[in-house]
C-alpha cells in the first residue's frame, strides 16, 4: 500500500509539472507587454510558485515514504 502512495506522489508531481508548462504557454499567448505592468518573468515565477513548488514537495514526500518502507 505504501509503495502505491509513493507512485501516486510521483504521478501527481508529474501532472503538476505538465500543468505548469501548459499554463505558462497559455499565459505567453495572451501576454501583452502594453496591457500588463508585470514582466513575463514574474508570471513564470508565480506559475512556478503555484505548480512547481507543490510538485517538488509532493515528490520529496514520495521519496521519503518509499525510503521509509525499505
Amino acid at each position: 500500500m505504501d509503495n502505491r502512495i509513493s507512485k501516486w506522489c510521483n504521478v501527481i508531481s508529474l501532472v503538476l509539472i505538465v500543468c505548469f508548462i501548459i499554463k505558462t504557454i497559455f499565459d505567453y499567448g495572451k501576454y501583452s507587454s502594453t496591457l500588463t505592468s508585470a514582466p513575463f518573468d514574474i508570471w513564470i515565477l508565480v506559475n512556478a510558485l503555484y505548480f512547481v513548488l507543490p510538485a517538488l514537495i509532493i515528490f520529496i514526500l514520495g521519496i521519503i515514504k518509499k525510503r521509509k518502507n525499505k
